[in-house]
């Protein structure tokens, strides 16, 4: 039996992807790249946005046309959309059979074999305790070059936004044992950079036999081998240790490139946030990045016009932008999530057009400082992890330096996988543009 997937949002889901595709595998589906011969279509999802959540409703809408010349598909949804609501999906949209939450995807294959003699499924009870770690994901979108590592699951911040912690349940962390050997065998099957994933990734700490703190996890990764690139995301504020730092400038091939989503620039907001941090308590984390890593680029991520919001709050936001200068930031508009503490305690008062006209002002500013900090690389040399071939033109390709900057140069000899010198002589706010260095 045949097997599509379609994942939708954060790198975790594409993780998520890959182990599903592996349970199944073992059982004997096929997973197929082609929907048309598909016997079972399972749409991973995202629930931390309602726009998210729309774009699956009307997805499965379309999948009704395909669904009436094969009446035998069944259509699943899975991951944190899944979990939020439940048999509620079945009884609103009819054409979707299963529904199966981050902790249940060991029981696809029963479900699958339920759906298929005409019934249907759901199973979304969350766990204190999987982590998945005893299966060897399969990478079904991959480039060959880089791969996702998931090193823990869950989240218990609680963050007054977020519904991560009601999707995927508490923070659990895997055994370094399963992490070391799935970026061992990654490593002998060709790959040359591997990205740590957790919803808080650097709150990890193993409580086994041997303890193990996310700092040491990254510098044991690390030494597997000297041309393996280690990437990690997402990082939170508050765990950000001086001892992680060190870790990430003592060691060559941990890459110089750090998330730090910070939600807002203004201590009344963080607080309300419940971010468990303020804006000095930011500030002094970046300052610690720019001391032992002067190269070390910066993302975050960004809401305007979280319950309550003023226009002092959000001036507060802007100057933050123009203090810590990131190199990228993720930016939206506040949408009220249900179950969370700002559903059942605060009241999304900011209208639609103030929300939007904050987060036009953030993505200017941001663009331009984005731009300035891209000029200021050209002239500038980088050694590229070269991915694949540019989606502009088939006579370039792209790759990332250790910043996690994109760079576009033309072929020349160069494969994906390999490591080139790569100039930058030219910029877009998104994009380096460059040329490989042949001597």
């Amino acid at each position: 039996m045949n097997v599509y997937i379609e994942t939708y949002g954060c790198q975790m889901n594409f993780a998520d992807s890959d182990v599903i595709g592996a349970i199944l595998g073992k059982e004997g589906y096929s997973i197929v790249n082609d929907i048309a011969t598909a016997d079972y279509v399972m749409i991973n999802t995202c629930a931390i946005r309602d726009n998210a959540e729309q774009r699956i409703r009307h997805r499965v809408h379309d999948l009704k046309a395909l669904q009436r010349k094969k009446p035998s598909l069944r259509i699943g949804v899975l991951g944190c959309m899944a979990e939020r609501l439940k048999t509620q999906l079945l009884a609103e949209e009819d054409n979707i059979s299963f529904v199966a939450g981050p902790d249940s995807y060991r029981s696809l294959p029963q479900i699958l074999r339920k759906v298929g003699q005409g019934g249907k499924a759901a199973e979304t009870e969350l766990s204190t305790t999987e982590t998945y770690d005893d299966i060897q994901p399969v990478r079904l979108n991959g480039n060959g070059v880089s791969a996702y590592i998931s090193i823990m699951r869950g989240c218990q911040n609680f963050c007054a936004y977020c519904v991560v912690p009601y999707t995927r349940g508490r923070e659990r962390s895997r055994n370094p044992e399963t992490v070391m050997a799935e970026a061992r065998s990654l490593y002998d099957e060709g790959y040359k950079e591997v990205v740590l994933l957790g919803q808080n990734v650097n709150s990890y700490r193993y409580e086994g036999a041997e303890a193990m703190s996310f700092p040491r996890l990254l510098e044991s990764v690390a030494a597997i081998a000297p041309d393996l690139r280690v990437r990690y995301a997402t990082s939170h504020p508050k765990d950000l240790s001086d001892d992680l730092l060190r870790v990430m400038a003592d060691h060559d091939n941990i890459c110089k490139s750090i998330h730090l989503p910070v939600q807002s620039g203004s201590d009344r907001m963080l607080k309300l946030m419940n971010r468990h941090y303020d804006r000095a308590w930011y500030l002094d984390r970046i300052d610690a990045i720019r001391r032992y890593m002067p190269d070390c680029s910066i993302t975050t991520d960004i809401i305007a016009g979280f319950c309550t919001e003023t226009e002092e709050d959000h001036q507060a936001t802007l100057d933050l932008f123009r203090r810590v200068r990131y190199d990228y930031a993720f930016m939206f508009k506040f949408s009220m999530r249900p179950d969370t503490y700002a559903a059942k305690h605060l009241s999304d008062d900011v209208p639609d057009e103030v929300k939007t006209r904050r987060l036009e002002e953030i993505i200017a500013l941001q663009g331009q400082i984005a731009l300035e900090n891209n000029q200021k690389e050209i002239g500038r040399t980088y050694e590229v992890l070269v991915e694949g071939v540019s989606h502009r033109s088939d006579s370039q390709l792209f790759g990332r330096n250790s910043q996690n900057k994109v760079l576009v140069f033309d072929r020349h000899e160069a494969k994906p996988g390999q490591y080139v010198r790569v100039k930058v002589t030219g910029c877009t706010a998104a994009t380096l543009k460059g040329e490989i260095e042949t001597s």
